[in-house]
C-alpha cells in the first residue's frame, strides 16, 4: 500500500514529528508500507528523530508573498500526489490549511486528517478583542467546512470528540516512544517537566507551584527541558519567586528517555493538550505523574490516584500540594509508578500502527503484510 503524509515539517524536536516518526517507521518496517512524507518549505535532510530508511521524502517549495505561497503550494502539492499515485493519504496539519487539501487535490484516493492540538490552541496569552473573537469564529467555520470532506478525522483523545461534530470522527491515540525494561528508582530528589517554553505549556503556574514545594524541600530540583523562548519570561519568573537555585532550564535533548529514568516524579503545567506524549513516556519509565486535568488527554491517560494525580486545571495550590504528596509518600510514589508502567502498554507501537493499519485496509479495501 502506497501512503502518503503530508505535513509541513519534520525536522524539528516536535509532538507530532516524533509521533511520525515511530508511526510511519512502524508501518513501513512491520507491514511493509510504501510510505512518502510530503513537506512545506523544508531544506535539510537532518532530522531530530530517527526515520526508517525506508521511508521517502518530496519536498514542496512555496516562497513569497501570500498569494505566491498558495499558488506554488498548491501547484507543487498536486504535481507532488499525481507523480505518486498513493493509495491513501494522511493530512498532519493542525493548520487551516490542512482541512482543504482534498478541495485542493480534487480528492483523488481515500484521505484521512490527524488533528494532533486541541481547538483550545487558539486561545492565547492576555484579553481576546472583538477582532480575535471573530477571527477565530471565521476559522473554527472553515475548519467545520473543510474537515467533512475526509473519510476519516482521526483525534487523540475521547475530549478531543468534544471539539468536533463531524460524522467521520475516530480516537486514535499516540503510540509510545518507547518501553523499555528498566525503571526510575524513584530515589532521585528530580522532578521533570518536558516540552516548550509557550503560553500552552504553563510552566508559569508550574513555577508559582514550585515556590511552594521549595519553601519546604530545597533539596529536591526542578529541571525543564524544551525550546527556550526567552520571550516567556520563565527565568526572570523564577528569579522573582526565589526558585532559581533549585529550577533548571535546558533545550531539547535527545536522549530524553535517560531524563524520565533518572527522574522520581512527572509534572504537566498545560492549559491545553492535544494527547501528552510526555506523560505515557514518562509512566514508560515507573514515574507518577501530575498533571492538569486540562483539555485533552490526561484524563485519557492518568488513572486519578492509581498510576498518577490529577489536578483542577490552574488550581496552583493543588498542584503544590500534589508534588509535596509524592516527595513526602514514598510507598505511594512506588505504587504509583508501578502501577504507571503497567497502565501505559495499551499505548504500545505495535497496537497503535495496527489500529492504522486497520483504518487503512477499511479504506482501501486492500490488503497489507
Amino acid at each position: 500500500m502506497k501512503l502518503v503524509y503530508i505535513v509541513n515539517r519534520i525536522d524539528g524536536p516536535g509532538g507530532l514529528e516524533r509521533v511520525l516518526s515511530i508511526k510511519a517507521s512502524k508501518l513501513a518496517d512491520d507491514y511493509d508500507y510504501d510510505i512518502h512524507i510530503v513537506t512545506l518549505n523544508q531544506n535539510t535532510s537532518e532530522l531530530f528523530y530517527d526515520f526508517s530508511p525506508k521511508l521517502s521524502y518530496h519536498n514542496v517549495e512555496a516562497k513569497g508573498n501570500p498569494i505566491s505561497r498558495i499558488y506554488n503550494y498548491t501547484k507543487g502539492l498536486r504535481n507532488t500526489i499525481k507523480k505518486l499515485q498513493p493509495d491513501v493519504i494522511a493530512v498532519c496539519d493542525d493548520g487551516l490549511k490542512g482541512f482543504f487539501v482534498p478541495l485542493v487535490l480534487g480528492k483523488p484516493c481515500p484521505m484521512i486528517y490527524e488533528r494532533h492540538v486541541s481547538r483550545n490552541v487558539e486561545i492565547k496569552k492576555g484579553k481576546r478583542s472583538l477582532k480575535k473573537r471573530i477571527t477565530t469564529a471565521t476559522k473554527f467555520s472553515l475548519m467545520n467546512f473543510g474537515g467533512k470532506y475526509y473519510d476519516h478525522f482521526v483525534v487523540l483523545t475521547n475530549g478531543n470528540l468534544n471539539e468536533w461534530t463531524f460524522k467521520n470522527l475516530k480516537v486514535i491515540p499516540n503510540p509510545l516512544s518507547f518501553y523499555p525494561e528498566e525503571k526510575s528508582s524513584l530515589e532521585n530528589k528530580k522532578v521533570l517537566a518536558v516540552g516548550k517554553h509557550s503560553f500552552q505549556k504553563g510552566y508559569d503556574r508550574l513555577l508559582k507551584s514550585w515556590q511552594k514545594v521549595n519553601d519546604i524541600h530545597q533539596d529536591w530540583s526542578l529541571d525543564i527541558y524544551g525550546t527556550i523562548n526567552e520571550k516567556e519570561g520563565l527565568s526572570k519568573l523564577a528569579e522573582d519567586l526565589g526558585v532559581s537555585n533549585s529550577v533548571n532550564f535546558y533545550p531539547p535533548v535527545k536522549n530524553i528517555a535517560e531524563k524520565y529514568q533518572q527522574a522520581s516524579i512527572y509534572t504537566m503545567s498545560s492549559r491545553y493538550e492535544g494527547f501528552g506524549m510526555v506523560l505515557t513516556e514518562a509512566m514508560a519509565y515507573g514515574v507518577p505523574c501530575i498533571s492538569y486535568d486540562c483539555p485533552y488527554g490526561p484524563s485519557d491517560i492518568i488513572s486519578d490516584k492509581v498510576d498518577g494525580l490529577l489536578v483542577e486545571n490552574g488550581d496552583i495550590d493543588t498542584f503544590a500540594k500534589a508534588i509535596l504528596t509524592l516527595m513526602e509518600d514514598e510507598v505511594k510514589r512506588r505504587a504509583m509508578g508501578k502501577n504507571a508502567k503497567e497502565a501505559v502498554k495499551k499505548y504500545l507501537p505495535e497496537t497503535i500502527a495496527q489500529e492504522w493499519n486497520q483504518l487503512f485496509i477499511g479504506l482501501t479495501n486492500t490488503s497489507s503484510k
